[in-house]
């Protein structure tokens, strides 16, 4: 039997084919479209659901029942002796926080380490593969989980939006403040960082920011190529100040998402690697789950620094 194993959700970006390379295991996250209930990578095709999106279907998401978590863990758990788990972050889902009330209770306590470290797309994926990395050089799954949300705060996230109306469909902003923004043709960027999502913030805020803790307005824009400059100038600050020493010494990992058609997902990634010379830039399409939100046509940009 191997010593530690590493599940993560579809949240993070991550592909069954990569997580069979992995080695890992993926929950798929589930979503209703008219009521009716799929689980992401199974029941349905990125095109289909954007497709359907677009046709203005209702969309909302959903946790994984405990039952279908547990029974992947009791999977896993038969080939490795411990598992660390990397949810979604607790601020954006509750699905985290079931989790790690399950792992306090026998059979997984002190063999399920659940991760909260605030990350969710792109930068979630570069944790699960920081979890591969120290799984392989031998480190504990509870040190795994201690390295992992030491690093918590050392994230920055900033999504630029096509248009308002998913966000008003979700209950994160008011239907005038979505009027008034479709009318002003306002693109919003928003920012995340750390691990709590603020549900009443964004009001009438186009350029939002996922900051420490919470989901953050960030600057409005007018749009989509001023939005995606905003983005580029946010990450261009923070590697001037609070990612200054790390990405200095090279030690700064720049990623992508996006929600968009592939054409635009390219050109995205290109415009980053113009303005951030020398630097890898790793992208994901955004979970559809996020995308319920999010909407089709967002685009993200993120930095966090590389695991100690």
């Amino acid at each position: 039997m191997k010593k530690t194993g590493i599940m993560t959700d579809s949240h993070s970006g991550i592909l069954q084919s990569e997580a069979d390379e992995l080695g890992i295991g993926v929950l798929p996250m589930p979503f209703y479209i008219d009521e009716k209930l799929y689980r992401e990578g199974v029941d349905i095709s990125r095109e289909e659901f954007y497709d359907r999106l677009r046709k203005g279907v209702d969309v909302s998401t959903s946790q994984p029942s405990p039952e279908e978590v547990m029974k992947m863990w009791d999977t896993m758990l038969e080939q490795y002796e411990e598992l660390v788990y990397i949810p979604i972050s607790s601020g954006l889902s509750g699905s985290c926080m079931t989790a790690q009330a399950m792992a306090q209770d026998e059979p997984y306590a002190g063999k399920v380490f659940v991760v909260d470290n605030g990350r969710v797309s792109t930068p979630m994926h570069r944790s699960v593969l920081d979890a591969v990395e120290l799984a392989d050089k031998g480190y504990s799954a509870e040190k795994i989980k201690k390295i992992l949300e030491d690093n918590r705060e050392n994230m920055v996230i900033y999504v630029g939006l096509s248009t308002v109306s998913y966000l008003k469909k979700g209950g994160r902003i008011t239907p005038a403040a979505a009027a008034l923004g479709t009318l002003l043709r306002l693109k919003p960027v928003l920012t995340v960082q750390g691990e709590k999502l603020a549900a009443d913030v964004l009001n009438i805020k186009p350029v939002m920011k996922f900051g420490v803790g919470k989901l953050d307005v960030y600057q409005k824009c007018r749009g989509i190529k001023n939005a995606r400059k905003a983005m580029i100038d946010a990450i261009k600050k923070e590697f001037a100040t609070t990612f200054k020493d790390a990405y200095e010494a090279g030690k700064v990992y720049l990623m992508a998402a996006s929600s968009s058609t592939e054409e635009v997902t390219r050109e995205w990634v290109a415009q980053i690697k113009e303005n951030f010379p020398g630097l890898d830039v790793m992208c994901d399409n955004l979970s559809l789950g996020l995308s319920c939100h999010i909407g089709p046509d967002g685009l993200g940009i993120a930095c966090c620094t590389k695991v100690e």
